[in-house]
C-alpha cells in the first residue's frame, strides 16, 4: 500500500494519508485500492478498499462527499451512509474518531489541520473548485469550529502535474480574464494554441493567500505515475470506459 504523508501535518492526535492505488481488492482498470463509490466498480470491493485505507489511520469512521467541483464546505459530525453524502467539495470537523476523505483522480486533494484546536479539514480542489474558492470555504468552516487561521497547516496531495496537464486557449483565457496574475500558472505547450496548467501551484497559491500558517506540496503526478495513482485524463487518453479514485484522508484520534 502506497501512503504519502506531509511533514507539516504530523502532530499528536492527527492521522493522515494520501493513498495511492495499491493494496486493495479491485481488479482490471480499478486495480486495486479504488475507493470511489461513483465508479462502476463492485460496491463491495470499494467498501473493502475504504476499510483497508482506514486501518493505518487507526480505523476511524470515514466520511466522504458527493463531489461536484464546487466551493461548498460542510461541517461533519458523523459519517453518512453511501448514497446519502451531501453534495459539496470540502469538510471540517472537530469530532475525534472521524476521518474526512477526499476522492481524486487528477484533481488536488488538500488536507488541513489545526492540531492545537483539534480541528481538521479536507478539500477536493480541481481547477473549478479552486478558482471558485473551495480552499477559502474550508478555512472558514474550520474557523467556525475554533481553528486559528495562523495555526492551520495544509498539504496538497497527488494531482496532475504541469507537464501532463495540457489545456486549450479558452481555458487559459478564462483564468486570466478573472485575474491577470494567473498567467504565471501557464506555460506554452508543444501544440499551437495550447498551454500547460500548473494545478498544484495554483491551489498552493490560493492556500497561501488565505493566510494560513503552513503549506506543503507533495508534487506527485497522478497522470505520469500509472502504477501508483488513478488518473481520469490518462484513462481518457487510453480509451478506458471508467477509472478508479484514490483517497486522501485525515482524522482526529480520540
Amino acid at each position: 500500500m502506497l501512503i504519502l504523508s506531509a511533514k507539516n501535518l504530523t502532530a499528536p492526535r492527527i492521522a493522515h494519508g494520501f493513498f495511492g492505488r495499491q493494496g486493495g481488492v479491485s481488479e482490471g482498470i480499478f486495480a486495486s485500492l479504488n475507493c470511489g463509490p461513483g465508479s462502476g466498480d463492485d460496491r463491495g470491493k470499494v467498501m473493502e478498499n475504504c476499510r483497508r485505507a482506514m486501518l493505518p489511520l487507526g480505523e476511524p469512521l470515514l466520511a466522504t462527499l458527493y463531489q461536484i467541483h464546487s466551493p461548498k464546505a460542510v461541517i461533519v459530525t458523523q459519517p453518512w451512509e453511501i448514497g446519502e453524502s451531501p453534495q459539496a467539495d470540502a469538510m471540517a470537523t472537530n469530532v475525534p474518531g472521524l476521518a474526512l476523505g477526499i476522492l481524486t483522480a487528477d484533481c488536488a486533494p488538500v488536507l488541513f489541520a489545526d492540531a492545537k484546536a483539534g480541528v481538521i479539514g479536507a478539500a477536493h480542489a480541481g481547477w473549478k473548485g479552486a478558482l471558485g474558492g473551495v480552499v477559502e470555504s474550508t478555512v472558514a468552516a474550520m474557523e467556525s469550529l475554533g481553528a486559528s487561521r495562523a495555526r492551520i497547516a495544509a498539504a496538497v496531495g497527488p494531482c496532475i502535474s504541469l507537464s501532463s496537464y495540457e489545456v486549450d486557449g479558452k481555458f487559459r483565457d478564462g483564468f486570466i480574464a478573472g485575474d491577470a496574475s494567473n498567467a504565471r500558472f501557464f506555460v506554452s505547450g508543444a501544440r499551437a494554441g495550447y498551454s500547460h496548467f500548473d494545478l498544484e501551484a495554483f491551489v498552493a497559491s490560493r492556500i497561501q493567500e488565505s493566510g494560513i500558517g503552513s503549506i506543503e506540496t507533495l508534487s506527485a503526478c497522478t497522470y505520469a505515475r500509472d502504477a501508483d495513482f488513478f488518473s481520469y485524463r490518462r484513462a481518457t487518453h487510453k480509451g478506458e470506459k471508467d477509472y478508479g479514485r484514490e483517497i486522501s484522508a485525515i482524522a482526529l484520534s480520540p
